[in-house]
């Protein structure tokens, strides 16, 4: 039996399940409720969707344990002063979501596992470095805090959180608007779209297009006469490619293998409502006790409902070729070491037992001190004794005041940090 059929095989009776009325997200109730252009975000942890609340930019956060309707006074993490445009959340570290906005700035945060009473308006960090919106966010798949931002300007930045630094800028790829971006499985290469319609491949650290203008397709599927922005999902795991038409009630989705026709249709999962968006939960967060290769969050105007893909399996058994292993949280390389060269592919975990997420932890940013900069070398200009005692004198004393303050900070974040684990135990204790 040729690999083509066998693979075909294990996925041809993939049916996708909506989940019940009483398990989606109805009734958000906000003074005007906006979905994002594309779609939501999901981790094992959250669900996060993007609205619009008093005229600035605002997304809201539920915890998957929470179904239901969502009360209309529930806090939104609330910060730009402009509509949110994109939002990912961290693959290492289910507690951190970066934000973007048309206000040209981009937020971390730091979202804590109990139910916040009030707006979350403080970020980790804002970054700022673009001169116009921002619009696409990801964050690099192996190394850690590093995230790349995309904009109106037509200019990619890749930033270390961890710091607040710029690490590259891309300002002279893209002649027009860029549309997508992605990183490959290790985080080497990008893969843009752009207005321009070019697909480029690029290596952002030597700062190259190394591919562009592919001449022929490898394959070339014909879906049907909608006009509506194709949303791809990529299960790597499975080989298999999800496509959701915006504006359309289906799931389209496809095997794709290396050999020809490459391309082989599976299924479609039809529904009666439209979707205004999707949202791909990663591979960790789904149920392997019930043999579920994928799930969507589906947005409808006012509510957003679980769709679940599975193989029917009649052995309750953990089923291994369904499942290998797959990318976990821990990152696999520090943000300096990626900008120096180095590649690494994903750290991976195994699912047989199941993926239980880490409790809380904690993004911490440290930006650099000008003062632990060298001095530059050359000449310098000739100083009485007077003028050299006095410098050195401020310099020390500018010293001891920014150990001072560090060690105040190190102290309050400690208070912090003892005060949220204390609530995550009252929090824990009451459910």
């Amino acid at each position: 039996m040729s690999r083509r059929v066998v693979r075909q095989s294990k996925f041809r009776h993939v049916f996708g399940q909506a989940a019940k009325a009483d398990q989606a997200y109805e009734d958000i109730r906000v003074s005007k409720v906006t979905w994002d252009s594309s779609f939501c975000a999901v981790n094992p942890k959250f669900l996060a969707i993007i609205v619009e609340a008093g005229g600035g930019g605002a997304f809201i956060v539920l915890p998957l344990a929470k179904t239901g309707r969502v009360d209309k006074n529930y806090p939104l993490v609330t910060g730009h002063t402009a509509p949110v445009l994109d939002i990912d959340w961290c693959p290492h570290n289910d507690n951190v979501i970066a934000s973007a906005s048309d206000d040209t700035t981009i937020m971390v945060w730091q979202i804590p596992d109990y139910t916040p009473v009030r707006n979350i308006t403080e970020p980790i960090i804002t970054l700022e470095g673009h001169s116009k919106r921002v619009g696409i966010l990801s964050w690099h798949p192996t190394a850690r805090n590093v995230l790349l931002s995309a904009g109106g300007d037509n200019v990619i930045i890749i930033w270390n959180v961890g710091t607040g630094e710029v690490l590259l800028s891309l300002d002279d790829m893209h002649p027009d608007v860029i549309h997508s971006v992605c990183w490959n499985s290790n985080g080497s290469l990008l893969a843009t779209t752009c207005k321009d319609k070019t697909l480029r491949i690029i290596d952002p650290r030597k700062g190259q297009v190394v591919a562009n203008n592919f001449e022929e397709p490898v394959a070339l599927q014909e879906m049907d006469t909608s006009n509506g922005v194709l949303l791809p999902f990529y299960d790597p795991d499975s080989s298999i490619v999800y496509l959701c038409g915006k504006g359309d009630s289906s799931i389209r989705y496809f095997e794709i293998t290396d050999e020809p026709p490459f391309v082989h249709y599976l299924n479609t999962f039809s529904s009666k409502e439209p979707q205004r968006g999707m949202g791909f939960m990663p591979k960790r967060g789904l149920d392997v006790s019930k043999c579920e290769i994928a799930r969507f969050y589906k947005l409808h105007e006012r509510k957003c409902e679980p769709i679940i893909m599975t193989v029917p399996r009649k052995s309750d058994l953990f089923q291994d070729d369904l499942y290998p292993d797959t990318p976990g949280p821990e990152p696999a390389l520090e943000a300096d070491e990626w900008l120096s060269g180095q590649d690494a592919e994903p750290v991976l975990i195994s699912l047989r037992d199941g993926y239980v997420p880490p409790k809380h932890r904690e993004l911490r940013v440290t930006k650099r001190n000008i003062l632990d900069a060298r001095p530059p070398s050359g000449p310098r200009r000739s100083q009485s004794a007077s003028d050299a005692s006095l410098s050195q004198h401020t310099l020390e004393t500018l010293l001891e005041e920014v150990k001072a303050l560090r060690e105040r900070v190190q102290a309050q974040e400690q208070r912090i940090m003892a005060l949220e684990n204390m609530l995550c135990e009252l929090v824990d204790g009451t459910d």
